[in-house]
């Protein structure tokens, strides 16, 4: 008997995140951290082993060394199978050509061997860019309940920035008859998540419609959603009312961060039925001497100074006297005496020394412009000197 799959899932993570700047100068932006002990791709990963989808091919091609490494057999995630798992699919070269890939429609186009190597019903596509807890299975139930050819997961988002995604035109019972990408006047606010479930022979058959067409740009949202559309295929929202953020900006990586703070958090991780699995680095308990309020320390940090509404990563030291405040420290970070930090996103194995000052206070940082809103973001591996300073809103990637 063939063995096979029921669902295969296709997770995009090749992202350069230029929009983040110096934080993926070196690495993709699903291997990113974030939440202290985390990095991004850990949610789509931990979703789909808490869904019931045990076979994921993980696209990469910006900067993959990182990703790759922490992927690894796909252990932390129990997606280290004999049979299935997790794939790291990196574009290769093939007999007719060699090429990058393209378009989010030409990186999973380039992998159809491997789909069709699981002979799937269904076929899910995910990015590795967004923060959020889902139930796929959820999701695929209802794709088979309605017969559609595709099914896309949706949420509203407020009409001031609903031109930011690809927009879905339904009718009462769903069904989607038109979709706009990132429309100049959107005619709703129901939002794509980049979350699509397909049939696989409808998939694979607009796939290399796409591959065939030399004028398409081979992407999902411009050319083959809107080609199935045209062509009458049923194709149905699936509305999501839970927590998601992309986390695509400056802003809204430090939004996503402090959304994990406080009693009741808008983002709550300490959730025991839905667990969000990471390759957490071995270390001891965190150390507390100083003063923390209202933050997130991870293992392996040494606080002696003062943290407030900020999220530390693994083993991060905060020297006496120093403060740190709305922050976000990624990991393997040392603060030094009398140095403080203030509305500020710092990339890894970054050293701050004595008395240096970074950022401003979050009043007045947010009345900086700038591509940052006004937060001030550190470069992996940096230093910055004794009595250094950068302004709100600066972006470093070099010793200061």
């Amino acid at each position: 008997m063939l063995r096979k799959k029921e669902c295969v899932a296709m997770l995009l993570a090749g992202g350069q995140g230029s929009r983040l700047y110096a934080l993926t100068s070196n690495i993709a932006k699903p291997a990113v951290s974030f939440g202290a002990k985390y990095r991004i791709i850990d949610f789509p990963l931990s979703n789909c082993i808490n869904s019931g989808i045990d076979t994921v091919g993980v696209l990469t091609q910006y900067q993959p060394l990182v990703l790759n490494e922490y992927v690894g057999n796909g252990q932390p995630w129990d997606l280290d199978r004999t049979f299935g798992g997790v794939h790291i699919l990196s574009p290769y070269e093939a007999k007719k050509s060699t090429s990058w890939y393209k378009g989010t429609a030409n990186a999973i186009y380039q992998n159809i061997r491997f789909m069709k190597m699981y002979d799937p019903d269904y076929v899910l596509i995910l990015s590795g860019d967004h923060i959020y807890k889902m139930d796929y299975d959820k999701m695929l139930q209802a794709h088979k309940e309605t017969g559609a050819a595709c099914t896309i997961a949706c949420m509203e988002v407020p009409v001031k920035e609903a031109s930011r995604f690809g927009i879905l035109n339904t009718n009462p019972d769903g069904s989607i008859y038109e979709f706009e990408e990132k429309p100049a006047k959107p005619k709703s606010n129901l939002a794509s998540m980049g979350i699509y479930i397909f049939s696989a022979d409808k998939l694979y058959k607009y796939l290399e419609m796409d591959e065939a067409d030399p004028k398409s740009e081979n992407d999902f949202g411009k050319n083959i959603l809107p080609t199935m559309l045209a062509a009458g295929e049923k194709m149905v929202s699936y509305r999501f009312d839970g927590y998601w953020k992309d986390v695509g900006t400056i802003s809204s990586l430090l939004e996503a961060n402090m959304d994990l703070l406080g009693v009741a958090p808008k983002f709550d991780l300490d959730d025991s039925d839905f667990v969000i699995h990471s390759r957490s680095p071995l270390s001891p308990p965190a150390y507390v001497e100083g003063e923390v309020k209202n933050s997130i320390v991870a293992n392996g940090s040494d606080i002696e100074g003062k943290v407030i509404n900020s999220v530390i990563g693994t083993n991060c030291v905060v020297e006496d006297g120093a403060v740190v405040k709305d922050s976000v420290l990624m990991g393997n970070i040392t603060v030094k005496k009398g140095a403080t930090i203030n509305y500020s996103i710092i990339d890894e194995e970054v050293t701050v020394g004595e008395n240096a000052s970074i950022g401003e206070v979050k009043e007045e940082a947010c009345k900086v412009e700038g591509k940052t809103a006004g937060i001030t973001v550190l470069g992996r591996g940096i230093t910055v000197n004794n009595g250094g300073k950068v302004p709100a809103g600066e972006i470093v990637d070099k010793d200061v």
